[in-house]
């Protein structure tokens, strides 16, 4: 049975399940809601999700939320099924590093990146206080990753779902605050690898016609 993924293509949330699904070679239907309005219904929030988010993704009967935890379950069942992808090292020590990779994104990046997105983007309000310190916060957060990518040409030094994680969110702002990223040489060559894997490009595919 075909994988269901219910979000919207355009969701930095969604792109994250798209790409993992992408890179695994999983093959999986896009079903996007009908509105944003449809994700706070009583009937979404009772059967989908309780907190009225995207995505969420059916694997037969099976329904699971939250992209991250999406992703983990992806890697878990299906890694070395239908590619020879490795997101997840079989290693333990490896695997807790990718870990590691994990939450400095969800807790360190993502964060400073989603206020500039929610700022610029959604609420069209690039000059408030809030972005521009979410900027100057970003710019410290890269300084970091310029220092844990001496070296290496992916955090773990292989492609991982650590990798995959941060590329969703920097691509609606790289176009705006490219020099954030270019400034920094080892920063600037994980991007762009990350933004020429074929996964993603595939999903950009994906997104651009939905």
């Amino acid at each position: 049975m075909t994988i269901k993924v219910i979000g919207f293509a355009r969701s930095t949330n969604t792109l994250r399940v798209i790409s993992c699904l992408n890179e695994l070679g999983i093959p999986y239907q896009l079903e996007p809601p009908a509105d944003f309005a449809a994700i706070k219904k009583d009937d979404y929030l009772a059967k989908k999700h309780p907190f009225g988010k995207i995505p969420v993704l059916y694997d037969g009967d099976y329904k699971i939320s939250e992209s991250r935890a999406i992703c983990r379950y992806l890697v878990s069942k299906y890694q070395g099924k239908y590619n020879n992808t490795i997101l997840i090292p079989h290693d333990v020590h490896e695997a807790g590093l990718v870990d590691q990779f994990i939450f400095y994104e969800s807790f360190y990046y993502e964060p400073v990146v989603a206020k500039i997105i929610i700022h610029e983007i959604v609420l069209k309000t690039p000059e408030s206080e809030i972005a521009k310190r979410a900027l100057k916060d970003l710019d410290k957060v890269l300084g970091v990753y310029d220092k844990l990518l001496e070296g290496k040409e992916y955090l773990n030094g292989e492609f991982s779902l650590a990798d995959l994680f941060h590329y969703p969110c920097a691509h609606f702002i790289y176009s705006s605050h490219a020099d954030l990223w270019d400034k920094r040489p080892n920063v600037k060559k994980w991007l762009n690898r990350l933004r020429n894997r074929d996964a993603w490009k595939a999903s950009l595919e994906k997104k651009n016609k939905l």
